[in-house]
């Protein structure tokens, strides 16, 4: 399987020594349930984007210092792209970045987060089990790391898990294309270096608390499976069951 990394960032060098660039920590992430992985980096951010969405059979887009509301030509150029995999009916998966990226190139809002910086592991609740979610579970702590969410989902959207610091934890476009806020890529000792490096812009006590969560089970493995299933699946998107109803934040076309 051909998966084309859609890289909006990648991990500084002084942190490379913990777990690899992000290429490595996707890799780690997904290899268990997809051995015939084969990963084809576009450097996005560099202006490099597939020439045409058959290049890959599916696409991963990473997180990214940038935010997606930034006036950079590789934004906009990835914004064009995302609709391209959209039109094609390819397989799409953003995370925290590429999440916000697929709710803002479709028709979303993406703003920043009044409550400030979402960091360390937090829990969202799914809302909307669906077949490619196997095995199941009502919750999944994650590691977090953004200061934008996304603030209205676009059209033909279905709003899967929400958590109390981020209402669209994760959500799905069409059959095919899926954002999750969280980063299952994320090693805790990572995210542990960033928030040390990122305290001034943090905020001394968010960071506290945060660094406290990282000793907290996390479900990657859970969320790893989950991504690989969706996309070796087709991303088949009939519900199994339902969690407490939410009427979905509403789209902004």
């Amino acid at each position: 399987m051909n998966i084309g990394l859609l890289a909006c960032d990648d991990v500084p060098d002084r942190f490379r020594h913990i777990a690899g660039g992000y290429q490595d920590m996707f890799d780690a992430l997904l290899r268990p349930y997809v051995p015939n992985l084969h990963f084809t980096r576009f450097d996005v951010c560099q202006g490099d984007v597939p020439a045409t969405p058959d290049a890959c059979d599916a696409y991963v887009c990473t997180g990214s210092r940038f935010s997606v509301y930034d006036e950079r030509d590789w934004i906009e150029a990835l914004k064009a792209c995302v609709r391209d995999i959209h039109d094609a009916g390819k397989t799409f998966v953003g995370i925290c970045f590429g999440h916000q990226m697929l709710a803002q190139a479709l028709g979303g809002h993406v703003g920043r987060a009044q409550q400030g910086w979402g960091v360390g592991v937090l829990d969202m609740t799914i809302i909307q089990a669906e077949q490619w979610m196997q095995p199941q579970q009502d919750h999944c702590k994650l590691q977090y790391m953004h200061a934008d969410q996304v603030q209205a989902l676009p059209p033909e959207s279905e709003l899967l898990a929400s958590a109390p610091h981020c209402p669209v934890a994760m959500f799905r476009v069409g059959e095919t294309m899926l954002g999750i806020e969280g980063h299952p890529e994320f090693p805790a000792p990572y995210v542990e270096a960033l928030l040390r490096d990122r305290k001034q812009r943090i905020g001394a006590e968010t960071v506290a608390t945060a660094l406290d969560s990282l000793s907290e089970r996390t479900d990657e493995k859970i969320a790893g499976r989950w991504i690989a299933n969706f996309i070796s699946s087709g991303a088949a998107p009939r519900s199994t069951k339902g969690g407490e109803p939410m009427v979905p934040l509403p789209s902004r076309r």
